[in-house]
Order: structure tokens, then sequence, then C-alpha cells
């Protein structure tokens, strides 16, 4: 992904809040490449964009999971943005984003740090919901199903956050935007209103 200083996410509790809101990540591997989708959360054991997760063991053994570098895509709010939003120009369509590229190789973890890490899952996962559901309800099914399952932790040695949210359009055109998502893509608007970077300012005259 190209690095943009403008669009740059480098604030570790930015970071961190984009993974626990946006928990169903791409790992990539080297090796074909191998590419799974699979849940992760941050790691309680390490700060900024350390996360811990979770994959079918046969899945893990493709990845050669430990034993190579991996990428984690964190992908966060994302839409189209129409130049005909700006009511000025010229302009041409754009893609506003938000993403995180984990770059690092996995510690597998044990059976008892594996269990730990489903159990954690389930309850960030359900935090939300009125009555959240908790793996040791069925703990001793739970625990028969683990063993097909392989626990990671990632503390990635190379992090690149990038937040591309219309940094480079006037404040009066950014605004514009942002009302335009508010209905259409909320996430969107929200995180385009607390950008990680400024708007450039308008042009006098």
């Amino acid at each position: 992904m190209l690095e943009q200083p403008m669009y740059a996410l480098d604030d570790p509790r930015a970071l961190r809040e984009l993974i626990a809101a946006n928990g169903w990540a791409l790992l990539v591997s080297e090796g074909g490449p191998v590419v799974s989708h699979l849940p992760i959360i941050p790691d309680p054991a390490n700060p900024g964009a350390a996360v811990v997760g979770h994959l079918a063991r046969e899945d893990a053994e493709l990845h050669g999971l430990g034993e190579r570098p991996v990428v984690i895509v964190v992908r966060g709010p994302h839409g189209y943005v129409s130049p005909t939003v700006y009511e000025a120009g010229p302009y041409v369509p754009t893609w506003n984003f938000v993403t995180a590229h984990l770059h690092g190789t996995p510690e597998v973890l044990g059976p008892d740090e594996t269990y730990e890490v489903l159990s954690r899952t389930v309850d960030h996962f359900e935090a939300g919901r009125p009555e959240p559901f908790r793996l040791s309800a069925v703990e001793g099914y739970a625990r028969r199903l683990a063993p097909a399952v392989t626990a990671f932790r990632l503390v990635p040695g190379r992090v690149v956050g990038k937040a591309k949210l219309s940094q480079d359009k006037p404040r009066e055109i950014v605004d514009r935007v942002i009302r335009g998502f508010d209905a259409t893509n909320p996430a969107l608007a929200h995180a385009m209103r607390v950008p990680a970077a400024p708007s450039v300012p308008v042009s006098p005259g």
C-alpha cells in the first residue's frame, strides 16, 4: 500500500480502535500466496496494533503459521466518492477508506492460550448484545472443538495505516462529502469528522 504522509494513520490508540471495531480481517502469507479470512481482536497483553486471532488448523498449516512473515489486513469504513458531491471542480471520482496492514511473524499459541483467545473473541463480539453468550456456557463442547483451531498472537514489526478521508480537499468540500455519507455510510461520515490528518485550507481568492 502506498504510504502518503497526508493520510498516515499511525496513532497507536486509533489503530487499536480500528482493529476493535473491524475484527473480520484478511491474513496473507507467502507461498502461493495463501489468503484466509478470520476474526481478530486487540491483544490484551500488548498495546497498539498487536492482535490475537484464530483460524482452522488446516488453514494454519497451509500458511506455515509461525514460520514465515504474514500481513493482516484490517479494513475499516470505506466508500465511493462521486465528484458530483463536490459541487466544484474539475475533479474525478475517488474512494475514501480507513485501513491498516500489520506485518510480522505470528506466534502460534498452545492449547490453554488458544482456548483463552476463543473465549475472549466470543466476549468481544458479544459485548453489544443485551444478553451476551459466554463460551463457558458450553465449555465441555467448546474444549472438544478447540484442537481443530490454531490461535496466534501477532505483535507487528511494521504497521502501515492509512486514513484517506478527503484531507486533500478544501473544508467546504469535505463537509459536503460528509453530509452525503451521513445517510448512506454513517461509519465513514463519522471517520471523516475525526480524521487522522486535517484537510487543506481553502485557498484565498
